[in-house]
């Protein structure tokens, strides 16, 4: 089956994540590319924050997962990033240059992009979680997962929203319960319990990153 590159640098960073949406997805690395910044200026269709790259200067660095996918399930990864609606939310761009732990230039990179960039939007505490949790998963700089992990976010409004709900028991099923339940989910939490505070979120998200720190 042919099969295409892709390159994570957002919820998809967890392959629990992706594998929802591309069952096919294989991780093949963690790589990198110069010039851009993340920022949660994607503007989504509930009004949140989600993750996109936008132009940096040339010392600035983004860290991402290398996928591998097939081809067949293209059109589901555009389905799950907003890329199929109107107007989307991002727009996938096939001709990404990234570079690998070995310098290796990789070419021909599907990734997505806003399609807008929207300032000062903030995203919901649960997907903040996945990027977090990803960004452990994969072996990302440190500081990088860090970063992400104290950018301010937000309880979800509507508690029993699906990608909420999907949200959370991705993270308790790869093994990150303690951001699930730092967003009023996880496996000893009641399904009505309700968001946590963005406090808590903080709290739950930089132990995670300080133990993975410490691990390493």
């Amino acid at each position: 089956m042919p099969r295409f590159l892709y390159f994570a640098y957002g919820s998809n960073l967890l392959a629990e994540r992706i594998a929802a949406r591309c069952p096919s997805a294989t991780p093949k690395g963690v790589v990198s590319v110069a010039g851009w910044r993340l920022a949660f200026q994607a503007k989504s269709f509930d009004g949140s924050g989600k993750a996109t790259l936008i132009r940096a200067g040339d010392g600035d660095v983004v860290h991402g997962r290398l996928y591998e996918i097939g081809q067949g399930e293209r059109d589901a990864l555009d389905h799950a990033e907003g890329a199929d609606r109107d107007p989307p939310v991002y727009l996938r761009h096939d001709d990404f240059r990234v570079v690998d732990a070995d310098g290796t230039v990789i070419d021909g990179v599907s990734v997505y992009l806003a399609s807008d960039e929207t300032p000062a939007l903030a995203p919901w505490d649960w997907y903040r979680a996945l990027i977090v949790a990803g960004g452990m998963q994969a072996g990302l700089p440190a500081g990088t997962v860090a970063a992400t992990a104290v950018t301010p976010a937000l309880p979800d409004p509507l508690p029993n929203r699906r990608s909420r709900r999907e949200a959370l028991a991705v993270l308790d099923g790869a093994g990150f319960s303690e951001l699930a339940r730092a967003c009023g989910g996880g496996t000893s939490v009641a399904a009505n319990d309700g968001a946590a505070t963005p406090a808590a979120v903080d709290a739950a998200a930089e132990q995670a990153v300080a133990e993975a720190i410490s691990a390493s």
